[in-house]
């Protein structure tokens, strides 16, 4: 039973694509601008004024909008800090920042206590104590869109009582895990730290892509991830389908998702359509069943499936994997490795703590 409310929980999280904004926000109308045509010499006047304007642009100025699209007021400094995702707050614990986080959401904690202040309050994700929030006077309070799962703004009163809410939705991309963290560097006036983060995640991905086109269509193979484990209590299989930053990964390595042609991005499988995918390898996040391998290699009807016939079946970090944060490289290569090992074997994790590279400096 704890493993069917585990699952049900997690598939809100993934499947949550709501958005809660900073204070009494409103949407800027969008302008539309006409262009006539000039001469050469004007167009060529305005290309220089362009490129000088764009030259003393400051790259670190404060957002206007949070990742939500909403209108923020961000404090010029950022000295106290809520974060309500352990995504975010791993992100800002990268940066630097662990020490300016005043309080934080309990999943946060219970992951990276040892980085963050002794005791800092802590509040549950989906339903915060927002009076004591409010009493913080943090500078900033980073949400994700999972606290609105419910259609409920469960941070309201927070923003009404002038608190500048940062909202970070559920990012479907790898592309848009890199633009969180660009946000979270510039609102944080650590925008440098950022950028070395994402380059070296891009750098990453880069090399992962060489190595997968290094690998002969023969020797390609098709992946089944699983959220869960089925059982009698919860027989659903969650997988992931198109536009899911996951099926993103599995292709970068140079594997076909099953699922990949699901329009829903978290599709809920029975396990006789799964069984019917055939799939070459099965790659499980599950944390929560005990001996996990063994048992899905034990799982009645599923004896012809090839991951089965074969042993491919493998277990990777679930927190790695699911916070959507620059620490998906470390899933990605653990991936990788699972399923080519002989071409991935020497790949370099930078945020893995197994390997030896150094992290980014903040």
């Amino acid at each position: 039973m704890k493993k069917k409310i585990l699952s049900i929980v997690m598939a809100v999280a993934m499947m949550s694509t709501f958005a809660v904004g900073c204070g009494n926000s409103t949407t800027a109308e969008n302008v539309s601008e006409s262009v006539t045509e000039e001469s050469a010499e004007a167009i060529s006047e305005a290309s220089a004024l362009q490129t000088e304007s764009t030259e003393n642009t400051d790259v670190s100025a404060k957002p206007t909008t949070d990742r939500s699209g909403n209108e923020v007021t961000i404090p010029e400094e950022v000295n106290s800090i809520v974060s309500m995702a352990p995504s975010t707050t791993q992100i800002l614990i990268d940066l630097g920042l662990g020490d300016k986080i005043v309080a934080c959401d309990t999943y946060s904690y219970s992951s990276y206590a040892d980085s963050l202040n002794a005791d800092i309050p802590q509040f549950d994700m989906m339903t915060p104590d927002q009076e004591q929030i409010i009493a913080l006077g943090a500078d900033v309070v980073f949400t994700t869109g999972m606290s609105a799962s419910h259609g409920d703004d469960v941070f309201a009163a927070v923003k009404e009582a002038g608190v500048c809410v940062l909202d970070i939705p559920s990012s479907a991309s790898l592309q848009d895990i890199s633009d969180d963290i660009r946000f979270i560097g510039a609102a944080t006036s650590t925008s440098d730290a950022a950028e070395a983060i994402v380059k070296e995640m891009e750098a990453t991905i880069e090399e992962i892509s060489k190595i997968a086109a290094t690998i002969p269509e023969e020797e390609k193979k098709t992946v089944l991830f699983e959220l869960f484990t089925p059982s009698a209590d919860s027989p659903t299989i969650y997988t992931c389908g198109s536009n899911t930053y996951i099926n993103e990964m599995i292709s970068l390595i140079g594997a076909t998702n099953v699922a990949g042609e699901e329009e829903s991005q978290w599709p809920a499988l029975t396990e006789e359509a799964a069984v019917a995918m055939d799939p070459q390898v099965i790659l499980t996040a599950d944390m929560y069943t005990d001996d996990v391998i063994n048992v899905i290699l034990s799982m009645s009807g599923w004896e012809n499936v090839s991951a089965i016939k074969d042993k491919a079946v493998y277990q990777i970090d679930n927190d790695t994997v699911n916070r959507p944060n620059h620490h998906v490289v470390s899933a990605m290569i653990e991936m990788a490795r699972d399923i080519y090992p002989d071409y991935y074997e020497t790949t370099v994790d930078p945020f893995g703590a197994e390997d030896s590279k150094e992290q980014p400096a903040a």
